[in-house]
């Protein structure tokens, strides 16, 4: 099961430790996913904050 960084919201697939940030600090309660594929031309990426390309969580739930 795929876990959102509480931090940064990105999804890890594997692994218990978020590449971006390095925290521990997951959760497998969210919902709704973006998938960023170049920030540099992202207006979702700007206004979301996000510095990284990836797939992020939309909403955590706990």
């Amino acid at each position: 099961m795929e876990s959102a960084c509480r931090n940064d919201k990105l999804i890890i697939s594997q692994g218990n430790v978020c590449p971006i940030c390095g925290s521990t600090n997951l959760t497998t309660k969210w919902s709704g996913h973006v998938v960023i594929l170049n920030v540099e031309k992202s207006e979702i990426a700007k206004k979301l904050g996000i510095k990284v390309n990836g797939t992020y969580a939309m909403n955590i739930n706990d």
